[in-house]
């Protein structure tokens, strides 16, 4: 068995400098991108896109693209029991990772007046496509279609619920301002503010796992629970799909898979 040990580090080594530098996983945890991603989605994040942080600094190395508005991307952010904070403004808290769609680049100005966002005083186009979504718990939304720049993408308006309002907000040099697809149900950057270029991972490509499960992880120890769900609860139709923005009329999607 000692034999294998240098084997099993090499591959876990390998492993590791894949997550770090190339690409990770993320889970879907929360509803506050609907309609785009599900509870229990499962996404590769491409670190390379951005560039790949430097292991125990906020530095990064160069990627081959610049963060673009209407990429979802994923980031970290600092939490303890009373809130979320950028990972910049509370160091000593350990991070979590968050998925949003990129909505300020540095230098701009972000207003958002009855559900409208605005950037630099103009507002992003926002039509309502008569369509509805509804939720695991049976909420019903309004289905609208979003232009930020050329991403084309649906949200949710929740007709309950009046629109939360930002005033005029700079996002500052090397931040960047997000909001869940989910608008009435998604807390971002109109509660802790803006992210540094550092805490950001990178977009989400491809979808490569779906699973409608709400139950307890420990029940599927048991192994017929485990291949009854995966029978059932598998949403084969979203598997494979990449996560970018809708097709313009008569075109092919935008944003790429990267």
């Amino acid at each position: 068995m000692l034999d294998d040990l240098p084997t099993l580090l090499v591959a876990v080594a390998i492993a590791l400098a894949i997550r770090t530098f190339v690409f990770q996983s993320f889970y879907v945890p929360s509803d506050s991108m609907f309609p785009t991603l599900l509870i229990g989605d499962h996404v590769f994040v491409s670190k390379l896109a951005y560039g790949p942080r430097i292991p125990l600094t906020d530095a990064k190395l160069p990627g081959y693209r610049e963060p673009r508005r209407g990429d979802v991307a994923v980031f970290q952010l600092a939490r303890d029991g009373r809130g979320i904070y950028p990972p910049d403004q509370r160091p000593e808290l350990s991070t979590e990772a968050f998925i949003k769609r990129l909505v300020g680049l540095p230098g701009e100005t972000i207003e958002i007046r009855g559900g409208v966002v605005h950037v630099d005083g103009v507002p992003a186009p926002l039509v309502r496509t008569g369509e509805t979504f509804t939720d695991p718990r049976g909420r019903r939304f309004d289905v609208l279609e979003e232009t930020l720049g050329e991403c084309r993408h649906r949200v949710l308006d929740d007709p309950r619920i009046p629109p939360m309002d930002v005033a005029p907000m700079r996002v500052e040099e090397n931040r960047y301002f997000f909001l869940g697809d989910n608008r009435d149900n998604s807390y971002d950057s109109r509660g802790w503010g803006t992210v540094s270029a550092s805490a950001v991972d990178g977009p989400a490509g491809l979808l490569y796992w779906s699973w409608d499960f709400t139950g307890s992880w420990l029940s599927l120890l048991n192994p017929a629970t485990w291949v009854r769900n995966l029978a059932t609860r598998t949403r084969w139709d979203r598997m494979g799909d990449f996560v970018r923005c809708l097709p313009p009329a008569g075109g092919s999607p935008a944003g790429g898979s990267d």
